[in-house]
């Protein structure tokens, strides 16, 4: 009998587009109200299906809209996004998806995601020319010997610095870098790809999920709630520190016992096929010269810049993929590669990461089918109805799993807490507990779904070491499991407190 393989990555999200596709023609069409500070006469714009037209931007205005959020939010530039408007929601006509439009969502998803696009195919055009100069090879031998017995360091200090990264500036798409980075020093380790890729994207993840001051989505959550962002940041602290000492003893436990024996890892069978795509030469002649660590700072200075103008110089995806084309002709010019040489190798490794940055578009496209079709209003309508009239605790427990369920249509941190957040988080004063309550099951249900979350960056992860969705399932969900016990707990106890 012939195996049936799963899908690829890219089959998976076009498979989901065509779910939403048919969504359209099934969930009714509607849409809220919206309102936009303008800062070049300070009015609010509001925007109808009939009209926009502007009114003064008071806090008077706001009361009147229902909109219990502090004038200073928006004339501060804290919120700079149109807002929906509570109770304004209504049906329009239709606009069902059809095959043409199915056809041109992933084009139009990569259209919209070419910033992020272009920062992957940089970063792998740099790694290619790192990788030509031997740094990498040099590095990882010199490294592999400096560990030797004490390989958990590794997982421990990966996975807490990007945590730390993704609950201070929320470090996400930008870990694509790290990838083909860390693999071949776990591997060196005697680890194996899943490993590096659970340090990397459970670090990621736990950290984002947890977020303390992370712009993109707790602060411009409660922004968009009405409370400051430091409200419930202790109890955020210690679920933090909670949820990432659960992630780094899961993944310390698979990574012994695939240390111990190999044949344990749940990508055994795509060993030979990794270890090609990621070589590791722990017998190599290279030494690791003083050009080479000169090239491994310069590679490694690049991430730094990165961080801090993400979190000093409001830098976004331009600002950080030029950086990396700077490192890339430093680098040329100190080794000395000939400039034909020099745009083969780089092109090469550009092309090496071209399916990842295929993925991250065609992720997009789902957004698109959605906005297209008038359908995530209405999602969000139904949504926000679900909750009247519950207990607290239940509360709780159901805004978690609502926020779980609207990531998979809403991926966006940003984009979810500007649609979101002016329509529920006034339902927890209706049930009588604070805004930050709702934030928490925001931050805690997109979290815990964006372990597995087709329409966010997984899939683009997982691309890079070539390993299955269902594989990643696998690993991953007994983790998944555990942290949703602790956090609907957690989140069941704040309520009373």
């Amino acid at each position: 009998m012939k195996k049936i393989n799963f899908p690829t990555a890219h089959t998976i999200l076009l498979l989901i587009a065509a779910f939403v596709a048919v969504l359209t023609w099934i969930v009714p069409a509607g849409t809220y109200d919206t309102l936009m500070y303008s800062t070049d006469d300070n009015n609010f714009v509001i925007s109808n299906l009939d009209s926009t037209y502007t009114i003064g931007a008071t806090q008077e205005s706001l009361a009147e809209l229902n909109i219990k959020i502090p004038l200073n939010n928006f004339t501060s530039g804290a919120i700079y996004k149109p807002i929906n408007i509570p109770k304004t929601y209504q049906q329009i006509e239709a606009k069902p998806q059809g095959i043409v439009a199915l056809i041109m969502a992933p084009l139009k998803g990569i259209e919209a995601t070419i910033d992020i696009i272009l920062l992957v195919l940089i970063i792998g055009g740099l790694i290619g020319i790192v990788n030509a100069t031997g740094a990498f090879e040099a590095g990882i031998s010199w490294l592999a010997n400096a560990l030797k017995g004490r390989e958990f360091i590794l997982i421990i200090l990966v996975t807490s610095l990007i945590a730390l990264g993704g609950t201070t500036f929320g470090l996400a798409e930008e870990t694509i870098a790290f990838y083909p980075i860390l693999i071949p020093i776990f591997l060196a380790a005697k680890y194996d790809a899943l490993v590096a890729t659970a340090c990397i994207y459970i670090g990621s993840t736990i950290g984002t999920m947890i977020a303390t001051t992370n712009p993109f989505s707790v602060i411009i959550a409660s922004n968009a709630a009405g409370i400051n962002w430091t409200t419930g940041l202790a109890g955020r602290i210690v679920m933090l520190l909670v949820g990432l000492v659960i992630c780094l003893i899961y993944i310390l436990r698979y990574a012994q016992k695939v240390k111990k024996d190999p044949s344990k890892s749940i990508i055994y069978d795509q060993y030979e096929q990794i270890a090609k795509m990621f070589p590791v030469n722990l017998n190599s002649d290279k030494k690791l010269t003083y050009r080479l660590k000169l090239v491994l700072l310069i590679f490694g200075t690049c991430f730094v810049i990165m961080v801090y103008g993400v979190m000093q110089l409001e830098w976004w995806f331009m600002e950080m993929t030029t950086v990396f084309f700077v490192g890339a002709l430093l680098i040329g010019f100190i080794t000395k590669f000939k400039e034909s040489e020099f745009v083969d190798v780089f092109m090469k490794g550009a092309g090496e990461l071209l399916s990842v940055a295929f993925i991250i578009g065609i992720a997009r496209g789902v957004t698109v089918l959605m906005d297209d079709g008038n359908i995530s209003d209405t999602l969000l309508y139904y949504a926000s109805n679900a909750t009247e009239g519950m207990h607290k605790g239940l509360f709780a427990n159901t805004m978690l799993f609502i926020y779980s369920g609207l990531s998979f249509f809403i991926p966006s941190s940003s984009g979810m807490a500007v649609l979101t957040m002016p329509i529920m988080s006034p339902l927890a004063d209706g049930v009588g507990v604070g805004r930050e309550i709702v934030i928490n099951a925001y931050l805690f249900g997109m979290g815990l779904f964006a372990f597995i979350n087709p329409t966010g960056i997984i899939l683009a992860s997982l691309a890079i070491v070539k390993v299955g969705f269902d594989k990643w399932l696998k690993f991953v969900t007994p983790l998944v499991i555990i942290l949703a016990v602790v956090f609907m707990v957690a989140i069941t106890i704040s309520v009373y407190l």
